[in-house]
């Protein structure tokens, strides 16, 4: 099985000196900062995006690569059908092949329950533009004609897409750069630097850069970062899993999901595999703080759920990491440049036993590589998207709840438009900052 090329084995592409002061600094190299630096620089803004290991070595780099307005949240909706079209004016901008292509994307189910609730999406998404449609088990049966299995229906979507995370993420940085962006690997913010109560610039490992703007889009480490600072943001992190096989036959299906398995084919033409519906918790200070506004999601989705009564050492969430420390000394970011959890193997053997079983014409596949990825999430499923009112000149952009490859193109955007004062095209209020604290209901979004 090879190492499939996430972490600190890839060579530093993004280097050099750091400049004295910028317009915006964006912590965190993943999707969401790498986009809104590309907007900001073609608005011909100077921007420096500071990621404290690697470009997309992260989650931006370990997702599923689905494109998908399928299954969204209804405030999510409008935006991640900007993405779609965002992602095709990038696939040409980019002057790389994204891996970009539309496939449709399927949720198969056997239960009447489940049927009910793909309905009820379809019916509050009705009039927003999207494609999708509810298939009866006669007519999946005719999407996916070489599946074994049979279902009692599924939702479809014909317009979804894929693309290559590996590929389209560092693609899109260095297409930020052409645009005059800086990015800078291997270059952790330690702090912001504040100065008469707003932001002044970021205080890195490599000496302070002065900014009168700062993004946070750190993923699975915002919380952290931002909680020194006093801004406090109920992120948690969840441990998924994912696998690439070797080459094998064309199954001529959409990418699909079913209980315990998720699927599509990959551009090398191997198949990317998941154990759908699998995901982690590892307990630290941080769950047992935001327990209580957890508790929604954990209720919908309570056996999907694994339970570690700690994280990994150096993990954000970790008993033994540290919550306060000096700027001007090594941080928590420097000791854990990429987070690299465990492929649990188990999980992944049974998803691939599953896939084979449904497509038995594939024969025994081969894995090619295995990995685990850490998916920031909120406690309703939709991300922060907001101004830091507390700290002014400070915007957060996290929690995108293993949304954010698909839709980040389209948050780059309006992340470019909020810090310059631009038209955002969207409401926002869903994701603002002060709903965990201003006493609002915590209303789940969809997970299906």
């Amino acid at each position: 099985m090879t190492a499939f090329p996430l972490g600190l084995q890839c060579p530093v592409e993004h280097d050099g000196a750091l400049p004295d002061a910028v317009d915006v600094a964006i912590v965190g190299g993943g999707i969401i900062g790498v986009m809104s630096a590309y907007f900001l620089a073609q608005k011909g803004l100077k921007v420096a995006v500071l990621e404290k290991g690697r470009v997309a070595a992260e989650q931006s780099g370990r997702n599923w690569g689905w494109v998908r307005a399928q299954g969204r949240d209804m405030a999510e909706l409008p935006i991640m059908l900007e993405a779609r079209k965002l992602w095709e004016q990038l696939q040409r901008e980019c002057q790389e092949d994204l891996g970009l292509k539309t496939v449709g994307i399927t949720y198969l189910t056997q239960k009447s329950s489940e049927m009910v609730e793909y309905e009820a999406w379809l019916t509050q998404a009705r009039g927003s533009g999207i494609d999708s449609v509810i298939f009866s088990g006669e007519q999946v049966s005719g999407l996916m004609p070489k599946a074994t299995q049979r279902f009692a229906g599924a939702l479809h979507t014909p317009s979804d897409m894929k693309a290559e995370p590996w590929v389209a993420v560092p693609a899109m940085a260095r297409a930020a750069v052409r645009a005059g962006a800086k990015i800078f690997e291997n270059c952790a913010v330690r702090a912001l630097d504040i100065q008469a109560g707003r932001v002044a610039g970021v205080q890195t490992e490599k000496g302070l850069i002065r900014a009168d703007e700062v993004l946070v889009a750190g993923g699975a480490w915002s919380s952290l970062f931002l909680r020194r600072h006093g801004v406090s943001v109920p992120q948690l992190s969840v441990h998924a899993l994912v696998l690439a096989t070797q080459p094998a036959p064309d199954i001529e299906a959409p990418a699909a999901a079913l209980s315990g398995l998720a699927f599509r084919r990959r551009a090398d033409g191997g198949y990317t595999i998941a154990a759908g519906g699998w995901h982690q918790l590892h307990i630290g200070p941080d769950a047992f703080r935001a327990f209580s506004k957890f508790i929604p999601q954990l209720r919908a989705d309570f056996a999907g759920t694994r339970f570690s009564p700690a994280a990994p050492k150096g993990y954000p969430d970790g008993w033994g990491t540290a919550r306060r420390w000096r700027a001007d000394a090594p941080s928590p970011f420097e000791a854990m440049r990429v987070l690299n959890p465990s492929a649990k193997m188990g999980p992944l053997k049974r998803a691939i036993t599953e896939f084979e079983r449904l497509f038995p014409q594939l024969g025994r596949l081969e894995i090619k590589s295995a990995w685990g990825g850490m998916i920031d999430t909120m406690p309703d499923v939709v991300p922060v998207v907001d101004r830091a009112s507390q700290l002014p000149g400070l915007s957060v952009c996290t929690g995108m709840s293993g949304h954010g490859f698909g839709i980040g193109p389209a948050f780059g955007r309006i992340m470019a438009d909020m810090i310059t004062g631009g038209e955002i095209g969207h409401d926002l209020t869903r994701f603002r900052m002060n709903r965990f604290q201003d006493g609002s209901k915590i209303e789940l979004g969809p997970i299906i």
